[in-house]
């Protein structure tokens, strides 16, 4: 790898196939999204390893809501057991825990816990893990403008500023696996200039291996800006 090959500082990932990967299985849809969430950890680790600024993980969508109750609730304690048991080792490396999207539209209990753990590694300097919840980009978009709106003229870097992601780097590379090939309302400003990376890995069984190789492609690429 030459010296000048781009280096992605912030990565997001659409972490799709958790039900195809236990309906392979014959398993429950919650034992998929259990298998998820270990991958989760496994990123995450990986993502410090590999010295990324920043990495966007695509949680809860807006659009997530419309599945069963038993599944979004699945989901939401999923989510409470990780925030608990990963919280101190996420804290002891310097991960800066980041929610992007209204989390507040959650459960008092899981608002709470998600408050306490940004509020413990807002003072991190380390990695910037940010969770998508209840996220969904056209609503950031509009959310944005109108805050622009409010301030003065409306332009690209206005609009920029008042983003969910506006005090991380911009973003490099945005995966998702599964090998699905849409972006499914997930970081569409960002993504403007953002190198795509799609791969037929269900979530489950991705690996820090496997974010390695995405970040070995992004280095081979050539990034032009629009330009030549």
């Amino acid at each position: 790898m030459s010296s000048d090959a781009p280096r992605a500082r912030h990565v997001a990932i659409i972490m799709d196939g958790n039900g195809r990967w236990a309906k392979k299985r014959r398993l429950p849809r919650a034992l998929g999204h259990q298998r998820g969430v270990e991958a989760v950890r496994k990123v995450v680790r990986g993502a410090r390893e590999l010295g990324l600024e920043a990495l966007t993980l695509y949680a809860f969508s807006t659009e997530n809501w419309r599945r069963p109750e038993e599944e979004v609730t699945d989901l939401m304690s999923l989510m409470k057991r990780f925030i608990i048991s990963d919280l101190d080792e996420f804290a002891e490396a310097g991960v800066r825990l980041k929610i992007i999207g209204d989390y507040t539209a959650f459960k008092p209990d899981v608002v709470e816990l998600v408050d306490k753990a940004v509020n413990r590694t807002s003072g991190n300097s380390g990695t910037t893990l940010a969770v998508a919840l209840n996220y969904g980009s056209q609503d950031e978009i509009a959310r944005a403008a109108t805050k622009a709106a409010a301030k003065g003229p409306i332009t690209p870097e206005t609009i920029s500023a008042e983003l969910d992601t506006a005090d991380m780097p911009p973003l490099d590379l945005l995966i998702r696996t599964s090998g699905e090939v849409r972006l499914s309302n997930f970081l569409l400003w960002q993504a403007a200039y953002a190198e795509m990376y799609f791969t037929d890995v269900l979530w489950p069984d991705y690996t820090a291996e496997h974010l390695k190789e995405a970040l070995d492609a992004f280095a081979s690429r050539e990034r032009r800006y629009g330009g030549r």
